[in-house]
């Protein structure tokens, strides 16, 4: 009989009776402790109902601002409907006289975390368990829905399960408070151009930002603008993947923005002994950066989130382009239309960008459509192949340069950024200045002075 109750008792997920009583024993002998408790633990870090339901109360309380000992929890768990006449009174005084000291709530807190980690994996091995068994899904489905487990257990995120508006409220206070003691005027990383900041409020964590326009606008270069800023200022790690352009092709493109030497000596290598010195700058400088260059020409989104998944401190994903990426099933599935397999990869690429908690700039193409309009500036109806793009993304904006249909302009390096879609503020057309000789942009009054 008792090792039917040994093998009972093991089939338990791993818990800590003593550290889970420690830890609210340390609160009620002290409440100055309380504050770290509650911003380290949540109430399914307790793996006992008792104990949840004791630390469900003070975590309320706390919430209230309400004064936190033995007498008002007791008064609040009678009010909350989890108190028990014969055993709340006496198991909260053993839970007191049980714990040695409040002084080491660190140690009982790591431990009840490290039990819940335990308990995320083991009960995420056994839905994938199941889903083999049930043998309706693929091994490239489970493995993706693995992958997708595993990396929010990495986070601290639960996979499921809904959140009070209380937790929210008190994040939201965090990152406001977060941003009001920032320097930074915008609250998302910088894309290098001033005046596009103040319209879409920088590139902020968790957004879809759409940069499309026809073929030979600028942008790859502009996109490559953007992430040399971010891999130079922010800080993160910032991953490009091109499945257009070589990894060589890229980096003289971005030595070529980044020392002001003519893309075109560049490309023929016909260069002078200063050209070299600039270079040698530049390259120096991208040296120090944080970029990760990827390209692959046959990716899929679920690949580019399993990549970026193991890259620690993450700032910004670009994308470079959307139409030649492929399904998340890999090679086109019998009966698809090019359509919904456009507007599966950007509903994807949303849900990666909420996952990973990053911007994600994507290109994408126009269509014709505007060439045969009298004023050809694109419009979000040009979006090529999908109205599931325009949807997903949080931001969407064109880039448009006169002088590419009209050679006569006053003015052909003038380029505008239109931005369409706007989820965090106004629509508006951004005036840019396009440098041809170095594909990139800036500013509208960047002068470049020779050293």
């Amino acid at each position: 009989m008792a090792t039917e109750e040994e093998e009972l008792l093991l089939r338990q997920l791993p818990h800590s009776t003593e550290a889970e009583q420690a830890v609210l024993g340390s609160m009620l002998i002290d409440p100055r402790c309380v504050p770290e408790v509650i911003d380290k633990l949540r109430p399914d870090d307790f793996y006992l109902q008792q104990n949840r339901d004791i630390y469900e109360t003070i975590y309320s309380m706390f919430n209230y601002s309400m004064t936190i000992d033995p007498v008002t929890v007791l008064e609040n768990m009678k009010q909350n409907g989890v108190y028990d006449e014969n055993q709340s009174r006496g198991y909260l005084l053993q839970l007191m006289d049980t714990t040695p000291t409040a002084a080491n709530v660190k140690e009982y807190i790591d431990i009840l975390k490290d039990n819940t980690l335990q308990r995320r994996v083991a009960e995420t091995a056994g839905d994938l368990l199941a889903m083999v068994r049930q043998g309706s899904d693929t091994g490239q489905d489970i493995l993706e829905a693995a992958e997708q487990r595993i990396y929010a257990i990495r986070q601290g995120r639960s996979a499921r399960g809904l959140t009070p508006i209380s937790d929210v409220i008190i994040d939201v206070y965090d990152r406001l408070a977060e941003l009001a003691a920032s320097d930074s005027a915008i609250p998302g990383l910088s894309t290098g151009l001033r005046d596009l900041d103040r319209a879409i409020s920088g590139l902020n964590k968790s957004d879809l930002i759409l940069l499309a326009a026809r073929p030979g606008m600028g942008k790859t270069s502009m996109a490559l603008n953007i992430l040399l800023d971010a891999g130079k200022k922010s800080g993160k790690q910032v991953a490009f993947f091109s499945l257009e352009m070589s990894r060589e092709q890229l980096a003289l493109r971005l030595i070529s923005s980044e020392c002001f030497v003519d893309n075109k000596k560049l490309v023929t290598g016909k260069l002078t002994d200063d050209d070299w010195d600039k270079i040698a700058v530049a390259a120096d400088s991208l040296n120090q950066s944080r970029i990760l260059i990827d390209d692959d020409s046959s990716v899929t989104v679920a690949d580019i989130n399993a990549k970026c998944r193991r890259v620690e401190d993450l700032g910004l994903v670009v994308i470079d382009y959307l139409q030649l990426m492929q399904s998340a099933g890999g090679k086109t599935r019998q009966g698809d239309n090019r359509q919904q397999i456009v507007s599966d990869i950007s509903r994807s690429l949303k849900i990666m960008a909420k996952e990973l908690n990053v911007p994600v700039l994507c290109l994408s193409q126009l269509s014709r459509a505007n060439e045969s309009r009298t004023d050809k500036r694109p419009m979000l109806s040009d979006l090529r192949e999908s109205g599931a793009i325009e949807q997903d993304a949080d931001i969407v904006m064109f880039l448009y340069r006169e002088g590419y249909y009209n050679k006569d302009t006053e003015n052909p390096n003038l380029a505008e950024c239109i931005v369409a879609k706007n989820r965090h503020g106004e629509t508006r057309t951004i005036e840019l200045q396009w440098l041809p000789d170095f594909t990139s942009f800036s500013d509208i009054e960047w002068q470049h002075s020779e050293p």
